[in-house]
């Protein structure tokens, strides 16, 4: 669910829901209202969210369950490293 999905991300940054609105230059009270699921945000706002957070807009719509990770600007070698320790952590 994307009011779900918007609150778990919200928590996991640590950031208020204050703090998200500013950023996204929305009130709390818009924040809040996606949160609790009163009111949808715009198609705008939505890909607005998922910059905010570097995920996809299929992410926030439970319609992918894959996370990326942002790797621009790492060296070919910085980003081999880091495949190699998520595939440790899968046990590849």
């Amino acid at each position: 669910m994307l009011n779900e999905n918007i609150k778990r991300l919200r928590l996991s940054n640590n950031i208020t829901q204050v703090e998200l609105a500013e950023r996204l230059g929305v009130s709390k009270q818009c924040v809040s209202n996606w949160e609790n699921d009163y009111i949808q945000p715009s198609i705008d706002m939505l890909v607005k969210i998922a910059k905010f957070f570097k995920v996809s807009t299929d992410f926030l719509l439970d319609l992918d369950d894959k996370t990326t990770l942002d790797v621009t600007g790492l060296s070919q070698t910085e980003i081999a490293h880091i495949r190699q320790i998520v595939d440790d952590i899968l046990g590849k």
